[in-house]
């Protein structure tokens, strides 16, 4: 299985001030071709640390792919990196230095003198054309390996690697196939589910499972190589198959579905509908379940009862219950949902409390303690949970559990 691994050189990229899109962007282009990238590293404006990365992604990979670092400034460093790893001496192209200064000539400009290093290669490597700028790329085949040095600027980078390097590789990597399935989990840790794994998470294992997190949905990528398309598809059907018998009811989804599409596709192939009424999370529930195409089919109404002199108003709770229990509990949290069912009249209807912080904590009511009840024709359950980190991550950790246990309930729907 041919691999690669990317080095993004430029201290531009370790200062916070830009975002490494090139990364991502060479990395789906690879997937697409089956190639998997195995790493990616970020390198400073320093010919020692750019050629201890090209070492080191030599080590890990079959494809080593660069950007940035050929411009013609004295930080621009890719070109003498390069000829130092391949033991070769930077060479005059003049093919090259006529069409850079053509690139200027078009331009009704002069050539800056600084230009002019751009036409300098390792001896025995290959220039790529660069049809935006000036900078051309380098490639070098060294010990079976393949080697580009594209520029940084992500336009430049993209048509190269669109017109020269990817038809280059697309032969190179010729006869793997690389199968990739997504499955969508909440309700627990990456811890737990990891441990529910075991060895079906080892680093040497075909498939393999990769696990990523965000709010506590956690996304598990089974990816399966062979050499032909049928045995790769086999492959991660076992393995979907096997971690759905694993993980059961914590898998809700596959591909890019979220939580929400997954609740409304369930309540409207059951014809059911859901009213919300919300306080700490001030309409996040409501937001994510409109940002789905179609949530009118089941999502009939939405309160924002931030107050206690709304929820009183506007849904019927009790101001007796608010003022002996708060507005943070579970008997308040109670009374909104069935007071949302009562008025909406629809199937379901949810209610989340809570305190998002970080100011209005007590000792009893910690920041993050939030309550979420799901009321129904049959029955009522609340729930309360402690959630930890920010205001935005624990009112979004809410209203995505909210979303979850309502899926659980659907469950249950003949």
């Amino acid at each position: 299985m041919k691999k690669a691994s990317i080095i993004s050189i430029g201290n531009e990229l370790l200062i916070g001030k830009m975002a490494d899109t090139n990364a991502v962007h060479i990395s789906g282009k690879l997937l697409s071709l089956n190639i998997p990238v195995v790493s990616i590293h970020t390198v400073p404006d320093e010919i020692v640390s750019i050629v201890r990365a090209i070492k080191l992604a030599a080590e890990e990979a079959d494809i080593i792919l660069t950007t940035g670092g050929l411009g013609p400034t004295d930080d621009d460093l890719t070109r003498p990196a390069f000829a130092k790893f391949l033991n070769a001496e930077l060479v005059l192209q003049n093919d090259l230095l006529q069409k850079i200064k053509g690139f200027f000539t078009k331009r009704n400009v002069p050539m800056p003198e600084n230009n002019k290093i751009q036409a300098y290669i390792p001896a025995g490597t290959k220039a790529i054309t660069n049809n935006l700028g000036t900078a051309p790329g380098i490639m070098a085949d060294f010990n079976g390996k393949l080697f580009f040095a594209m520029p940084g600027v992500p336009a430049e980078m993209k048509k190269m690697l669109e017109e020269s390097v990817l038809p280059l590789l697309e032969k190179f990597a010729e006869g793997q196939i690389i199968e990739i399935r997504k499955l969508k989990c909440f309700g627990a840790g990456e811890s737990t589910v990891a441990e529910m794994l075991g060895n079906l998470m080892q680093r040497s294992r075909n498939p393999l499972i990769n696990c990523t997190v965000e709010y506590g949905d956690i996304t598990l990528y089974i990816v399966a190589s062979a050499k032909d398309k049928e045995r790769a598809i086999k492959l991660a059907h076992q393995d979907e198959k096997l971690l759905r018998s694993i993980l059961g009811d914590l898998v809700y989804g596959t591909g890019e579905q979220t939580l929400a599409e997954v609740v409304g596709e369930r309540l409207a192939l059951y014809q059911k509908t859901l009213a919300i009424a919300e306080s700490c999370t001030g309409g996040m529930l409501a937001e994510l379940l409109t940002d789905v195409s179609g949530a009118s089919r089941y999502f009939t109404h939405g309160w924002v009862t931030y107050s206690n002199e709304a929820k009183i108003t506007e849904l019927g709770v009790p101001a007796a219950l608010i003022e002996k229990y708060g507005a943070v509990s579970s008997q308040v949290a109670e009374a909104m949902a069935k007071c949302a069912g009562e008025r909406s009249k629809a199937d379901f209807a949810v209610a989340i409390t809570g305190i998002a912080g970080p100011t209005g904590p007590t000792e009893q009511k910690p920041v993050g303690l939030v309550y979420i009840s799901i009321s129904s024709q049959m029955e009522c359950e609340t729930k309360q949970f402690i959630f930890a980190h920010d205001r935005k991550l624990i009112r979004l950790r809410a209203a995505l559990t909210a979303l979850n246990i309502l899926r659980l309930h659907l469950l249950k729907v003949d």
